[in-house]
């Protein structure tokens, strides 16, 4: 059973959250500078991981085969804005 997307961004987020009020309890500007950028970036690939995962999943709860998921990967893979 997978963990909900919301609930595994939920936690990303508290992680960081307590870490940067420690920062800033103790006053330290570039440590909350660091974790800022560096929770951007950790949400920013966690999302794409669980987008992976759920083009791997598929929406159905039929099993889909394994070209059709390496398909669903490539387009996700290839979306460019």
């Amino acid at each position: 059973m997978s963990r909900s997307r919301d609930r595994i961004l939920k936690n990303l987020e508290d992680v960081y959250r307590d870490a940067f009020d420690r920062a800033k309890e103790s006053g330290d500007r570039v440590r909350m500078l660091d974790l800022d950028a560096a929770f951007q970036r950790e949400q920013l690939m966690l999302e794409v991981l669980l987008d992976i995962r759920d083009a791997l999943a598929g929406s159905d709860s039929v099993t889909r085969g394994t070209l059709e998921k390496l398909q669903a990967l490539r387009t996700l893979t290839t979306r460019r804005g």
